[in-house]
């Protein structure tokens, strides 16, 4: 009974022992004890009389650290301690008065103690069993090292010498030309920061090396292996400056690097990590801005555009074809906003549009600027929600600096003829244009049309509209430019495109439209229509191509069967699909195949060149390096989806916070308790199982009670998963949760892939497969098998403002939260 209670009490104990010797302990043990029963406290002050005892008892930790022991006296008593054993035993002395219990165990439990080494190996051995029996990867966004040279794993014997210990006996477990891992006995201690002098015996018995000294390293870690092993990591620090062993050494290891191998470790974390990168950053659906500062003001400088958020750039365009959102993110908003003491600024931004005289003008406020100015709070929502211009945007700001544009390749200059062209950092005229970057800015559209019309339905003085000019933005003559840059990445596209230009014919209900190809490819092409069409994506045509026809006898090229994959907001640019029945021969798919085949020297390929080389790749870089959303990775598995990873960036959303507080933030994660398998098999895999990867992110609500008390993550939480952005049905267990847990609204976007895009990663996957062919097989088959990928927003409290819940219990939900969240990052 008396150690179940220490041990429940084990951090108060371990607490209350640096306070003993303390003149104030007995004030200081009541206070801390206060909120224990009377026995506990009974027991604790047991517990700290027996700590505070004299002891005769003589010290030997001969054979029982890994540090080298020796005599020590104390009191006319000789004890054998090692260096760290000594250390803590004066502190120890020094605190508590004179040598009781609390010094004697304080000794005996050093952190290089054969015991306690056991037991943190013990520890960590189910750790990592049960980050075995775990299904979900985490993957760590940007977390990858680059490595100057190649290291190759190579056992060599070698001797050390530091202070006055020389010849130690040891051995390498790799070298490159500027460090080395060697292995070491635990009984020799070595610290970090430590220079040591190292010879090669191994290679002097083959080679005249020229080195009696040997060569100086400096210590840069210390990694416990074993009992009996530590591995020390040491780098050169060149203070021989002998270049004919340098040269010697280089020589060595490209010589002998493909019969030992090369140590692949890095490598082989960054393909894993930049593979599932390459997947998500394409597919959010929200839109990146950078904030530069010049002369003491923020302005947006620079925007980062995919296919799937493309659509927010656009509605902040005005009709000058001018980007306004150096009006939205102006210096005073966003100077308001970085007062936030958390790392990520988050609020929601309300926007709309009022057009006069063929012009643009953007309204828009921040939900903090209207709760302190709720006066004017309906007015703005009541009114601007009836605009079809309406907007809300979740706002998140992180800090970004020009650095972050830089990760180089995991690989060294040496790997290759053309690495250290890619390993460069950016341009000149990159570093150029992002120098004065400061934040980035993440804007994500999560408003939705039951929202707008709750807010149609807030009552407001119709008379004092005129107040809204206090929302409008004005139009700047010369506005702040605005770099809008495409992120460059695979063409994902099963068939290249070629460019090429010739009438088509486009026939539907009986109304045949003219128009023209912009390119064409084996299974699809692209055609601007003379006029507005009135079909849509679904729909199917027939196409017919008069001058093609001229061409060829073989194939008929009238009323093709084709799919509408899309439509512009122009309805004159169509994206056309070949419509083919099972596995029938289609005359369009067969002609243009045998086009292309003749014709690949004349034809010219369809791809858009960056306006600034690097650019794009820096902007990606940046945006890698300040992940603060959850991504989240689907794989295929027989009929249904799985969760196959999840993404960690630089900032933890508060389902990272979730899970770190269970544990279960490692190498791998266990989801099922925050997205149930219930939920993926039959709510998420019907929804997205048929879409390909040209369609538009799939939008899910996801609702979290979570309970912090609970000690288990499956007793802690109770989710509802639903399609669409309708969040009425979670009002009860809403309603049952707010007064004494924590909420969690989050919006889950979720888009199938394509192929990956292994031309980001052909450099490394190429330098895996020369040493080790079935790594690199296994983690292209491990990137294949990526189905969905998703990124999940938190939106809470916009949700909960329009849900009939008690203010009082949301706000102090909120609290409780905000302390709750910040307690754990």
């Amino acid at each position: 009974m008396a150690d179940d209670i220490m041990l429940k009490h084990e951090d108060l104990v371990n607490e209350l022992k640096q306070y003993l010797g303390n003149a104030k302990f007995d004030l200081i043990f009541k206070s801390k004890t206060a909120g224990l029963t009377k026995p506990e406290q009974f027991l604790m002050k047991m517990e700290m009389s027996r700590l505070s005892q004299p002891v005769a008892r003589f010290v030997d930790l001969r054979g029982l650290v890994t540090g080298q022991v020796k005599p020590y006296e104390h009191n006319g008593k000789q004890h054998f301690m090692d260096d760290t054993a000594i250390e803590v035993f004066e502190k120890a002395l020094q605190q508590h008065g004179e040598y009781t219990l609390a010094v004697y165990e304080a000794v005996m439990s050093t952190e290089n103690n054969h015991r306690v080494l056991q037991k943190q190996a013990a520890e960590q051995a189910e750790i990592q069993e049960l980050d075995d029996s775990l299904s979900t990867s985490v993957i760590k966004f940007a977390s990858y090292e680059s490595r100057r040279e190649e290291r190759m794993n190579y056992s060599i014997k070698v001797t050390i010498g530091y202070n006055d210990k020389k010849n130690l006996a040891a051995s390498t477990s790799d070298i490159s030309l500027s460090g080395c891992k060697v292995k070491l006995a635990t009984r020799y201690v070595v610290k970090k920061g430590q220079l040591i002098a190292m010879r090669l015996v191994g290679l002097e018995q083959d080679f005249e090396l020229g080195l009696k000294n040997g060569i100086q390293y400096e210590v840069v870690a210390v990694e416990n292996i074993s009992r009996e092993f530590n591995h020390i990591r040491l780098k050169r620090t060149y203070i021989e400056k002998n270049e004919a062993f340098d040269g010697f050494l280089e020589s060595f290891i490209h010589g002998n690097k493909r019969r030992y191998k090369v140590n692949l470790d890095n490598t082989l974390d960054a393909v894993v990590s930049k593979g599932y990168e390459q997947y998500y950053i394409p597919r959010v659906t929200s839109l990146y801005v950078f904030l530069s500062k010049n002369n003491e003001q923020y302005y947006p400088s620079l925007s980062l555009t995919t296919e799937n958020n493309i659509f927010i750039q656009r509605y902040f365009t005005d009709e000058r074809k001018i980007p306004c959102l150096y009006n939205v993110l102006n210096h005073q908003r966003v100077s308001q906003l970085l007062t936030q003491p958390t790392a990520v600024k988050e609020d929601y931004l309300y926007t709309f549009t009022h057009v006069s005289s063929g012009k643009i003008y953007y309204y828009s406020a921040t939900r903090s600027e209207l709760n302190s100015n709720t006066e004017l709070s309906n007015l703005f929502l009541g009114f601007g929600s009836q605009k079809e211009s309406w907007q809300c945007f979740k706002i998140q700001i992180m800090p970004s600096h020009p650095d972050d544009s830089y990760i180089p390749l995991s690989l060294p200059n040496s790997a290759g003829t053309n690495i250290e062209k890619l390993n460069k950092p950016p341009s000149p005229r990159v570093e150029g244009l992002i120098k004065d970057v400061k934040y980035v800015v993440v804007l994500t559209s999560i408003g939705n049309n039951i929202e707008q019309q709750q807010y149609k339905k807030l009552t407001y003085d119709k008379s004092t509209v005129n107040q809204l000019k206090h929302f409008g933005h004005a139009k700047h003559k010369t506005p702040p430019y605005l770099d809008i840059v495409a992120l460059e990445y695979v063409n994902l596209r099963s068939h290249k495109r070629y460019l090429y230009k010739t009438v088509v014919e486009v026939s539907i209900n009986d109304v045949i439209i003219k128009g023209y190809t912009r390119d064409f490819s084996v299974m699809g092409l692209q055609i601007e229509c003379e006029q507005p069409v009135t079909f849509k994506k679904g729909d199917v045509v027939l196409l017919s191509f008069p001058d093609l026809q001229k061409i060829t006898k073989k194939h008929k090229l009238s009323e093709l069967k084709y799919e509408t994959m899309a439509v512009s907001k122009s309805f004159t640019t169509i994206n056309l699909k070949a419509n083919r029945i099972a596995d029938l021969p289609h005359s369009g798919v067969s002609f243009f195949t045998q086009l292309i085949e003749s014709n690949k020297d004349k034809l010219k390929i369809s791809e858009e060149s960056p306006k600034v080389e690097g650019l794009s790749t820096a902007l990606r870089n940046m945006v890698t390096k300040s992940v603060c959303q959850f991504p989240l990775y689907l794989h295929k598995e027989a009929a249904h989806f799985a969760t196959g990873a999840i993404g960690f960036g630089l900032y933890a959303s508060p389902l990272h916070v979730i899970l770190q507080n269970f544990g279960l933030l490692n190498n791998k994660t266990d989801l099922s308790s925050i997205l149930t398998k219930d939920q993926i098999v039959n709510v998420i895999t019907p929804s997205i199982k048929d879409r390909s990867r040209q369609d538009p992110p799939l939008a899910f609500t996801l609702a979290i009670n979570f309970n912090p008390r609970k000690s288990k993550i499956e007793d802690a939480i109770t989710s509802q998963c639903v399609l669409g952005e309708d969040y009425s049905e979670f009002l009860e267990q809403i309603s049952k949760g707010v007064k004494s847990e924590l909420i969690f609204i989050m919006r889950l976007y979720i888009s199938r892939t394509g192929r990956p895009d292994t031309d980001y990663l052909s450099n490394e996957l190429n330098y895996v497969s020369q040493y080790a062919l079935h790594k690199a097989k296994d983690l292209e088959d491990a990137l294949w098998s990526v189905a969905g990928v998703g990124d999940v927003v938190d939106i809470t409290e916009e949700a909960l403002s329009h849900l009939q819940l008690d203010q009082q219990q949301v706000d102090q939900m909120g609290r409780r939260k905000l302390i709750w969240l910040n307690r754990l990052r």
